[in-house]
């Protein structure tokens, strides 16, 4: 093992635990290219760095390029791996915003990443191993099991998701109490495919059931994908990411939050996000032990993420108008919320036909089509009614977020004759 690893998991002490055999290897490179660069940082000549500029020092860039991109040509040069400094910064402090619960908890600056989906793969290689085990609800984004179980080879259980319309805690409590010492718990609110987000009652009992575990000697890395954070549009949710509770719940808990501008900001293909962690005691240098081995992913994989993406990224949240803007597209979404419960109320008739899943948030509800198959469901839809939906766990997912709000009733329209001509 590569001495900088080693000294990384000594620094990790007892933390190092939560790591897998590879994330037990990872490390980031300081004494390397990278290091050598950084320390000639300044110099008057500085010949270490594989970038271009031009006679006057500025990045060479070609205008067919740069006259597309109203920034300082700055943003056309490599990034750390660790991401823009200004960016972590920026992004830290909007997490403490957005969750007043966080003031006080010590937690590590975020690193960026390729969008959430590299963040997942990154807490994937740093934590889950062939001896661990993933629970999720069998509700679930299926890039989950391509990310745990296919590329790094970790077990999945999967719980049941809903109980009587909430949260099936229970559940999800037994599966983390079943055989086996570390486990990976993966919590996604607003779910994606059902559009829910847990109420205050559902988050004090998963935060209870996960505290029971780690008081009875389970080790677990509880990852939190936030990819829709903030999109919730009824009372009574937990408006703010449970990051902040498992941060400082036990020694035994590992928090990592998964966040990024994609659905947060409606920029789907800047592909910006951050990976950050948090555990109950740590100290500054454990959590630049962890942002290092994530940082060392990400130097291993991608080399860095966007440096476009950050620096648009930095100015929209300089913005002034960046506040007005964002709540004025959340609105967008709330309504056609408001549409589909209107609409639902509406028909009680559709009720034959099919289970609408509980939903509260996000950019997408489900429905549970009645005595027929939801993949023939789904066919008919796209051959009878020029429809498309996705089929995931035997439900039918309809993102709202895509349709505009003088269309929903047609949707639900089109599902209903669908379901009832398989019927009959």
């Amino acid at each position: 093992m590569n001495k900088l690893a080693q000294q990384l998991n000594l620094t990790l002490g007892p933390a190092a635990e939560f790591l897998s055999d590879e994330g037990r290897r990872l490390y980031f490179p300081y004494g390397g290219i990278l290091g050598q660069g950084a320390e000639a940082k300044g110099c008057a000549i500085n010949a270490t760095i594989g970038m271009a500029f031009e006679e006057d020092g500025s990045p060479l860039v070609m205008d067919s390029f740069a006259s597309r991109v109203s920034l300082d040509r700055k943003a056309f040069l490599y990034a750390s791996s660790f991401g823009l400094a200004k960016l972590r910064e920026a992004w830290k402090a909007m997490e403490l915003k957005k969750n007043p619960s966080l003031k006080g908890v010590r937690f590590s600056s975020p690193v960026v990443t390729n969008a959430l989906t590299h963040g997942l793969r990154i807490a994937a290689e740093l934590f889950a191993g062939r001896r661990d085990e993933l629970v999720v609800p069998d509700l679930f984004w299926d890039n989950y099991e391509l990310i745990f179980q296919e590329a790094v080879g970790c077990p999945v259980r999967h719980f049941n998701t809903f109980r009587k319309g909430v949260f099936d805690t229970a559940a999800m409590k037994a599966a983390l109490l079943s055989p086996g010492k570390k486990k990976l718990l993966l919590l996604n609110f607003p779910n994606n495919p059902t559009g829910y987000t847990a109420t205050l009652a559902d988050a004090r009992r998963i935060v209870a059931a996960v505290k029971t575990a780690a008081r009875a000697g389970k080790r677990i890395v509880v990852i939190l994908d936030d990819a829709y954070f903030g999109l919730v549009y009824e009372k009574g949710i937990h408006g703010e990411s449970l990051f902040a509770e498992f941060a400082k719940l036990d020694p035994n808990v590992l928090a990592v939050k998964l966040d990024g501008t994609t659905k947060e900001d409606y920029v789907w293909g800047l592909r910006v996000g951050f990976i950050s962690f948090a555990f109950k005691g740590a100290t500054e240098a454990q959590l630049k032990a962890l942002e290092a081995k994530a940082a060392g992913n990400v130097r291993s994989s991608i080399s860095n993420a966007s440096s476009i993406g950050q620096h648009m990224a930095i100015a929209a949240y300089a913005d002034p108008k960046y506040a007005a803007q964002k709540r004025r597209k959340h609105e967008v979404l709330r309504k056609r919320y408001v549409e589909i419960r209107r609409v639902l109320r509406a028909h009680p008739e559709y009720a034959a036909n099919f289970e609408a899943m509980p939903f509260n948030s996000g950019y997408f509800m489900c429905v549970k089509p009645i005595g027929v198959d939801a993949e023939a469901v789904r066919r008919r839809l796209i051959e009878k009614y020029s429809t498309g939906t996705i089929v995931l766990s035997g439900l039918i997912r309809l993102a709202f977020s895509t349709i505009p709000k003088a269309k929903l009733a047609r949707l639900f329209a089109n599902v209903n004759a669908a379901i009832e001509g398989l019927r009959s």
